[in-house]
């Protein structure tokens, strides 16, 4: 039977795993477009898996016995189970672009399911594909598939348009060419382009305004990303929007000319990460078998072998427990970096080169949840972890180390504002939007920049929003021989609670004052 027209049709699941956010959505589809039989088995599905740690969007298209699946995530097990448990066959696997932020399962789930993988024009991987001319049209059971050769946040980038079984155009996958409330940034393929930022935010521009724009309003836009992610500037929370509700609202789909248009999408861009590039390497040119990889990284060792791997591999010790855990105690040298945050992007961010050997220490149970977020972004030299965690190390009677961290209130009772030195390390948005009086912004993502202005004998306090960023500085900041400092528990949102004097807020969007609480 055929539901009522015009009702929404949402359904939603999230992962079991508190510290990562994954989300599958089937979201925003009329009910018109998904039709169901007695047994209510749906014809075309559409499914958002999304990821919050890397606020990436993958997508399941299910039609008549067939599906495809547009920028998998590295690990692919999860959609051989969904495709076993739909009973559906993967004809394609189709890649919006060589994704700079995490390294996607696109070869593996081909090597397992021999689904073809499919590239916009321009695409040159080295290892087996279709690449695709633009206009080119994929069958999916019911469904068709279209190729929108989309260029300007890379010179392969391309959405895919979703045509139902009566013709019409319905879904528009938008990879990094359009983001919901922004769109991709036109600075990363600069080099291998051999062109300007501003030359690639042209093509950005054609590719938008003749392309995506002439579609029809209430085609359902599925971008690859959203807040948070580094691949955009102003991407709004929502992950899934119409077109013509983005046509409304998106600043770089109503800019006057072509000009204002560079202008605006160049216009306050960050530094990419610098792993982005090996991550790119690793999607066009190959990888390991993240299965090989999970074997290896899940070895577990003595505190014995810990200790030898460390020194004859010249392993960096990451240590993912929680910044509370620890600051209570750690190994000398470990890095912090918790898997209750945005894990992968800040691997990428802090430790940067994907080849660098790891040793982890963790959370008795959590040790696979690690090896696999590390390699969503390519980190996949991880040579086992310390069997039993930091408490075997400790037991074992071993030298550990741990954090100065004081309370806010202790922090309110002993600062002296105009005298104590306060290293802020949240990004400037926040600190721009409200920070401790005289305090200095100092970002953690270019800790490598600033650390080298410290001076040693000078202490200072150091805060993010929660404890979890300053936690990963303190630790790199010990690391490296700094110690004449103290972090605060808690961060700016525990601090701002007390009485420690702090700036007005201003709301990042609009510029206006708020009066203090």
């Amino acid at each position: 039977m055929r539901v009522e027209s015009g009702e929404l049709y949402n359904f939603q699941l999230f992962c079991n795993k508190s510290s990562c956010t994954d989300k599958f959505i089937i979201g925003n589809l009329p009910k018109e477009k998904a039709i169901f039989n007695f047994q209510f088995s749906i014809i075309m599905k559409v499914e958002q898996i999304y990821t919050g740690c890397l606020a990436q969007g993958a997508y399941y298209i299910t039609s008549n016995g067939e599906a495809a699946i547009i920028d998998p995530l590295r690990e692919t097990q999860p959609y051989i189970d969904r495709l076993e448990k739909d009973g559906v066959k993967l004809k394609y696997i189709f890649e919006t672009h060589f994704h700079a932020d995490f390294v996607s399962g696109h070869i593996d789930l081909s090597k397992k399911t021999n689904a073809p993988i499919v590239y916009g024009p321009t695409a040159q991987p080295e290892f087996e594909a279709i690449v695709a001319e633009d206009n080119q049209v994929f069958e999916i059971g019911n469904v068709k598939i279209k190729v929108l050769h989309t260029p300007g946040h890379t010179m392969e980038s391309s959405c895919y348009l979703l045509i139902d079984e009566n013709g019409k155009e319905t879904a528009l996958f938008s990879g990094d060419t359009l983001f919901l409330g922004d769109v991709g940034r036109p600075d990363l393929a600069q080099k291998a382009a051999n062109m300007t930022q501003e030359e690639l935010a042209g093509l950005l521009y054609e590719s938008l305004y003749n392309k995506i724009l002439p579609l029809p309003d209430d085609v359902t836009v599925y971008p690859a990303h959203g807040a948070g992610s580094a691949c955009g500037k102003n991407m709004m929370k929502e992950t899934v929007d119409t077109l013509g509700n983005q046509k409304k609202m998106n600043y770089a789909l109503n800019q006057p000319s072509k000009e204002a248009f560079i202008k605006a999408v160049t216009d306050g861009l960050l530094p990419p990460p610098a792993y982005f590039g090996m991550n790119v390497a690793m999607n066009k040119k190959g990888y390991d078998s993240f299965d090989e990889v999970l074997k290896q990284g899940l070895k577990a060792l003595s505190v014995e072998e810990f200790e030898s791997a460390a020194e004859s591999a010249g392993a960096l010790i990451l240590d993912t427990r929680s910044d509370k855990e620890f600051a209570k105690g750690f190994i000398p040298q470990a890095i912090n970096i918790g898997l209750n945050g945005d894990f992968a992007p800040w691997v990428g961010a802090m430790i940067v080169n994907v080849a660098q050997p790891i040793l982890l220490v963790s959370e008795p149970g959590t040790e696979e949840e690690a090896v696999t977020r590390l390699s969503r972004v390519g980190f996949d030299h991880v040579l086992g972890y310390l069997k039993g965690g930091f408490t075997t190390w400790k037991n074992a009677g071993k030298e550990t180390d741990t954090v100065n961290r004081i309370t806010p209130e202790q922090f309110a009772s002993e600062v002296k504002i105009g005298e104590s030195k306060i290293i802020d390390v949240r990004k400037e948005s926040e600190y721009e939007a409200e920070h401790i009086e005289e305090a200095f912004s100092r970002p953690l993502a270019y800790i490598n920049d600033w650390m080298r202005d410290i001076d040693p004998k000078e202490h200072f306090y150091l805060h993010c929003a929660g404890g979890y960023r300053s936690m990963i500085a303190a630790s790199i900041l010990q690391a490296r021989g700094y110690r004449n400092f103290t972090e605060v528990e808690g961060g700016f949102n525990a601090i701002a609670k007390t009485n420690v004097p702090k700036t007005n807020f201003v709301c990042p969007n609009s510029g206006k004052l708020k009066a203090e609480n």
